[in-house]
């Protein structure tokens, strides 16, 4: 099983222009994927991205074989009319049960830009069984918000947990919307984490829980041990950022963790100020 997370920017390279037919070619690039997870997709901002003004109506295009799940953190009116909305984009080739679009906390912090953040979450039938693939882009500029959207996160993996042991449930209720749907506990998150490996948010993300099985692993160090995490960002000479550092990350569940196979930073492409990131997992 493939997965690739990236965030594309809305279109953005590194060289300033917006072209998301770039940004569509290197992912055709990279070969076929299972899922592909993408962070900073707009839809009716013009001054982002004029041409489409509807990013995910043309990566939709794009990937026909593939079935699209879009969680929008902002979603304000528009320039023109409709809706201005910008977040995350999910692709699944794999057939997609129930779909969960997380708000992410987003407390008060005076003098410190920010904006709504949310969590995008898909239950798949991939081919060993159910499995949870959630993309999400956490608060770059407030370290309380980021700190509490990480605590989120692990929420919702202890949330799962309480749902992972009950079956699901016929249609035996007159509201079908009261049925039962399946929740695995076994689950990939990606993303544009906003934090470095070496710092307090890492930590929290990585720390244990209670709970056997439930935490988060870092999957790049499953398959590469104690390397240094390759950068994702700073690497093509973009205006942001001034030096190269790894800000996105794969985390799997604790009990899937030992079927990670391989996870890498694709280097080549200038497309985005970030790399995409692939994720080979026996699944």
């Amino acid at each position: 099983m493939r997965i690739i997370t990236w965030n594309i920017q809305w279109g953005r390279g590194a060289d300033g222009r917006v072209a998301l037919d770039r940004t569509i070619a290197a992912l055709r690039d990279m070969g076929g994927a299972d899922v592909i997870c993408l962070q900073e997709v707009v839809r009716g901002f013009p001054d982002l991205a004029s041409d489409p003004v509807d990013e995910v109506a043309a990566l939709v295009a794009a990937f026909p074989g593939h079935e699209a799940v879009f969680g929008a953190g902002v979603d304000v009116p528009g320039t023109y009319g409709g809706r201005g909305q910008f977040g995350n984009l999910l692709l699944s080739a794999l057939p997609v049960g129930a779909v969960s679009r997380h708000a992410l906390p987003f407390p008060a912090d005076a003098g410190v830009p920010g904006m709504p953040r949310c969590c995008v979450e898909a239950v798949l039938a991939a081919p060993s069984g159910p499995l949870r693939v959630l993309t999400t882009h956490l608060e770059y500029y407030s370290a309380l918000q980021r700190r509490t959207q990480i605590m989120a996160l692990r929420q919702l993996q202890e949330e799962a947990a309480g749902h992972a042991g009950t079956a699901a449930t016929s249609r035996r209720d007159a509201n079908p919307a009261f049925v039962r749907q399946p929740r695995p506990l076994e689950a990939v998150i990606c993303g544009d984490f906003n934090m470095e490996p070496d710092s307090p948010d890492y930590a929290l993300m990585a720390e244990p829980t209670a709970d056997e099985g439930v935490g988060w692993v870092d999957a790049w160090c499953e398959a590469n041990g104690a390397l240094a995490h390759d950068p994702t960002v700073g690497l093509h000479g973009a205006d942001w950022p001034d030096r190269q550092y790894c800000c996105d990350y794969f985390w799997v569940s604790q009990r899937i963790a030992p079927r990670v196979r391989a996870v890498a930073v694709e280097t080549a492409t200038p497309a985005s100020d970030h790399q995409p990131v692939v994720l080979e997992l026996e699944y």
